[in-house]
């Protein structure tokens, strides 16, 4: 007896097929790429540049680093400059992404970032570009007070303790701990800036008021220990994408120095 194809492997003719999910999740990935590249043009570079300059002019004559709450103050102003800078496209990126997940009569149908940017400013308003902008602040203020601030102090600690060198592994070390600590202390206002930029308005009045009101909501419906959900996955993500960055800094400052300021 011929074996009959099985629906979920294939179709009539027995030729596999591509399932409808996993098309979705395919181009649900890389529907925000556009918008994702201009964000970390934009906010990333911003942030590193500031953090870098500050922190090399408050580096004492002899050489001695700024102290550890300096440390986060810079980090603070690096972050907020560099997440009011990349707001706009924080906002596209978000819309984009989760625009597979809503209705077909509800969706957006962005076609690129920069679509996304002109009929948000066009249909909503110029001001839209930056709805959320406050909790996006709020969010990099702690994220690069603990990120920076946290790097600058573990590499210090490695260089101190005699056991590392000012190389590439050292750097390594202190970037996953710093990813630690900024996954702790970013992820409850992470929470509160994607829902509130994510957010729709409900007969007439918006979802949420504020931060601290997701933040509230968050607790009493879902749990206290809801804001760190995903803490495994959120490290996993973050740490990498911490190590690298703080490595292609660091060489690239080292290759600047030597081109530029070695005379």
């Amino acid at each position: 007896m011929a074996a009959t194809a099985s629906p979920g492997a294939g179709g009539v003719d027995g030729k596999p097929r591509t399932s409808p999910k996993s098309v979705k999740f395919l181009f649900g990935g890389l529907a925000g790429l556009s918008a994702g590249l201009l964000r970390q043009a934009t906010y990333t570079t911003t942030r590193l540049g500031i953090y870098t300059v500050l922190f090399e002019r408050l580096t004492g004559a002899d050489g001695t680093p700024p102290g550890f709450l300096l440390k986060a103050l810079i980090g603070m102003t690096a972050g907020a400059t560099g997440a009011f800078v990349g707001t706009p496209a924080e906002v596209a990126l978000i819309r984009m992404t989760a625009d597979g997940r809503l209705p077909v009569d509800q969706r957006r149908g962005y076609k690129n970032v920069f679509n996304a940017l002109i009929r948000i400013a066009r249909e909503e308003g110029v001001p839209t570009l930056w709805r959320g902008c406050i909790p996006t602040m709020a969010r990099a203020v702690v994220v690069n007070a603990a990120q920076l601030a946290s790097y600058s102090q573990s590499k210090q600690f490695l260089l101190d303790s005699g056991y590392f060198s000012d190389n590439i592994l050292c750097h390594f070390c202190a970037s996953m701990i710093s990813g630690l600590v900024t996954t702790a202390a970013s992820m409850p206002v992470d929470i509160a800036k994607t829902r509130i930029q994510n957010m729709r308005m409900i007969d007439g009045k918006p979802e949420y008021k504020n931060g601290l009101d997701v933040l509230l909501k968050v607790v009493r419906y879902e749990g206290f220990f809801s804001l760190w959900k995903g803490f495994t996955p959120y490290y996993a993500r973050l740490g990498p994408h911490t190590v690298l960055t703080f490595i292609f800094l660091e060489q690239m400052n080292k290759i600047y120095k030597r081109l530029f300021l070695s005379s």
